[in-house]
């Protein structure tokens, strides 16, 4: 029986490789609450992520509210989520939290229709692209 031929230090070894690989991939985001595709973030739903020139990164706050979050709205958080890695949590005016990515909140753009659309970068030379 060829696992017979595996030691037991080679084993605990492995899962100790294994556990450690595991541990790597949380640190690099694998919880964050969006991911990088085409050198863009989107969010869960595979929409395209958006910053605005007007916010301050690592104020803790957005400046787009009212109409402006009706035309760009904020990437929510949980009410009990927590700041990892890149990604920190900024109160809104109405006491909503956002997701921030490296301190800048971050948006979609109603005018994207389906993942992959950018149309939002460089609207009004005050919003970009969110990139890694």
């Amino acid at each position: 029986m060829a696992f017979s031929l595996v030691s037991r230090s080679s084993l605990l070894s492995a899962l100790a490789l294994v556990a450690a690989l595991a541990s790597g991939c949380a640190s690099l985001g694998m919880d964050a609450p969006a991911k990088a595709v085409d050198g863009a973030l989107v969010g869960p739903n595979g929409m395209t992520l958006y910053t605005f020139d007007r916010d301050t990164a690592g104020n803790g706050k957005s400046v787009c509210n009212g109409p402006c979050a009706t035309n760009w709205p904020p990437l929510m958080a949980a009410a009990g989520a927590s700041a990892h890695g890149d990604w920190t949590v900024v109160t809104r005016d109405d006491g909503a939290k956002q997701w921030a990515y490296k301190g800048k909140p971050v948006y979609f753009w109603a005018k994207d229709a389906k993942p992959g659309d950018r149309t939002g970068d460089g609207f009004n030379k005050v919003w970009r692209l969110a990139t890694p």
